[in-house]
């Protein structure tokens, strides 16, 4: 499998570039910034991108994929949830920044739904609790967290549409049951494992 971390934006989010091989078909998960640098990525390891997937509606997550969906043609999934955030300054909190950063979904994901690349299987995991649409993504023994889930952090949920007890509730029933030696990518900082997390996570 073909995972490569960038670090984009101002606040520093985590996107990544899934595939089965170099080489092959590929997602976008969260571009939330710097689209030169993902697409400079993407022609080094000849991908092929399909999908550009957002695990929530944060702009610092969300922010390229306007122009990332218009230079590769990859189709924009998100959570229905979290969906009309895309096009709200003020609800994917690019407003705050006095910007008014937009895009739209092509397909809107649910709980449970699987996404098919020609070499991979990502299964969508509703973890709303960050956001109202917050999902995370299961690859294998691997695991994408967006905000839900962080080494040894949780999201924040005093942003509009966030829950504290619904993320919590949402991680120990969605992401705890997993097997300890789950990696998880989350949406900042460094991976880890779900053994590390139960064991050391002080909000958890």
């Amino acid at each position: 499998m073909f995972i490569k971390r960038l670090v984009v934006g101002e606040l520093g989010a985590n996107c990544y570039l899934l595939a089965g091989y170099e080489g092959k078909e590929a997602v976008i998960i969260d571009p939330g910034g710097d689209a030169e640098l993902i697409l400079e990525t993407i022609k080094k390891h000849n991908l092929k991108p399909v999908y550009i997937i957002n695990t929530h509606g944060h702009v610092d997550h969300t922010l390229a994929n306007s122009s990332l969906a218009k230079a590769t043609s990859a189709k924009i999934l998100i959570h229905r949830e979290d969906a009309k955030m895309l096009s709200d300054p003020e609800a994917n909190l690019s407003g705050w920044f006095n910007q008014e950063i937009t895009s739209s979904a092509d397909e809107l994901l649910e709980d449970g739904q699987i996404i098919g690349l020609s070499d991979l299987k990502i299964e969508v995991l509703h973890t709303p609790g960050h956001t109202r649409g917050g999902i995370c993504l299961k690859v294998k023994d691997k695991i994408f967290t967006g905000d839900t889930l962080f080494a040894s952090g949780i999201g924040r949920s005093d942003l509009p549409g966030g829950d504290y007890k619904t993320l919590l509730n949402s991680i120990h029933q969605r992401l705890l049951t997993l097997p300890d030696e789950t990696i998880i990518y989350p949406g900042h900082r460094e991976s880890s494992t779900i053994g590390q997390e139960r064991k050391e996570n002080p909000f958890l």
